[in-house]
């Protein structure tokens, strides 16, 4: 679902130092704005105005540790498309990066006979020039709206959906408040905004104590309902891997990433990468009522690990015996330091296979 608070990949960036001073301005004129807003604001202008990624950038990804990663996710795409009959699919990735995942995934898919279109759902045109240079026959998307309709859609997003906007709920005294951004001129804070209805608080929390907070991202159950109602009519599935929870739960887990180290979510508007956990057990609710069969999360550790991460660790090892250390570092790196954090939600139209990964 296209969201209007993000630009499309055309749209010419304000110079560096220009979001800031418009986001005081719009408060000043008009008041504080709620934490979605200036989440989507800052994103869209920090994907829209670098590439983040890596040793120079702010953060890395799992794709970009080792090519094991994208590998594994190929070959369950293609083990997915194999049970299922070898039907024509497109191969879809939301938020790709610099597109090293899609390329380690098609190759890997390659060797299992899986040759799918490749469609990218990306807005910024710095990463669509990166992405570009590993994959040049993808097809490029502003929304999932547009994707192709005459096929099934084998889905992955990784890191994408802890990027979205959410909305943050506050407990002050009795009640529940919108949470919202003031500016003193450019110095940027969380304060407690009008009051919500309880109802739309989940029940068990509605009596959590002072200061807790609740977030719900609206944007992306507006993303997933929409990828869900294309992939029950078309076939197809997803693989969503992210950092989250099982919800509800109480968590403030808005952050912000510059330079491979935390820093204040509301510095620095646009300069620094913002997210928040992701909420897998409503992604899944988005996707069951679209009718399709959701399955898991599991943990990246455990999804890896089925899928043979010790095995193409050693393969890769006695190819290159040079990197064999480096390789087992990175096999580490994905299976402990991020194997937990990570968790990986599979959605499928119910009458395609159980997912590896997941059982039966």
């Amino acid at each position: 679902m296209t969201n209007p608070l993000i630009p499309p990949a055309d749209h010419k960036p304000e110079p560096e130092d220009a979001l800031p001073e418009r986001l005081a301005r719009a408060i000043a004129l008009a008041g504080p704005i709620p934490v979605a807003q200036f989440m989507a604001a800052a994103n869209a202008h920090y994907y829209g105005t670098r590439d983040p990624l890596g040793a120079g950038g702010d953060f890395t990804t799992s794709p970009e540790i080792s090519q094991m990663f994208g590998e594994l996710v190929g070959l369950w795409c293609a083990d997915l498309w194999d049970r299922t009959g070898r039907p024509e699919a497109y191969w879809v990735e939301l938020g790709p990066g610099r597109g090293t995942l899609a390329a380690d995934a098609r190759r890997a898919m390659a060797k299992a006979g899986f040759t799918p279109g490749i469609h990218f759902v990306e807005t910024s045109a710095t990463l669509r020039t990166a992405q570009g240079e590993r994959v040049a026959d993808a097809q490029w998307h502003d929304s999932v709206e547009t994707l192709p309709t005459d096929r099934p859609l084998i889905v992955v997003a990784n890191e994408f959906f802890d990027a979205l906007p959410i909305r943050q709920l506050v407990r002050r005294g009795e009640g529940w408040h919108e949470r919202l951004v003031a500016a003193q001129d450019l110095l940027f804070l969380p304060i407690a905004g009008p009051p919500v209805p309880g109802e739309i608080i989940p029940e068990p929390l509605r009596e959590a104590e002072a200061g807790s907070v609740i977030e719900v991202s609206p944007a992306s159950v507006a993303v997933m309902r929409t990828l869900s109602a294309r992939i029950a009519a078309q076939g197809g599935a997803a693989l969503i891997v992210d950092y989250g929870y099982e919800g509800p739960a109480i968590a403030d887990t808005l952050q912000a990433v510059r330079g491979h180290a935390y820093a204040n979510p509301f510095d620095r508007p646009g300069e620094q990468d913002l997210s928040a956990h992701v909420d897998f057990t409503t992604l899944a609710a988005a996707a069951q009522g679209s009718g399709l069969a959701a399955f898991g999360p599991v943990t990246q550790r455990d999804l890896l690990g089925a899928l043979g991460i010790d095995q193409r660790t050693a393969s890769l090892a006695r190819a290159h015996p040079d990197r064999a250390d480096a390789l087992l570092a990175d096999r580490n790196r994905l299976m402990q330091d991020m194997g937990t954090l990570f968790r990986a939600l599979a959605v499928t139209r119910p009458d395609w296979p159980v997912p590896a990964g997941y059982g039966e």
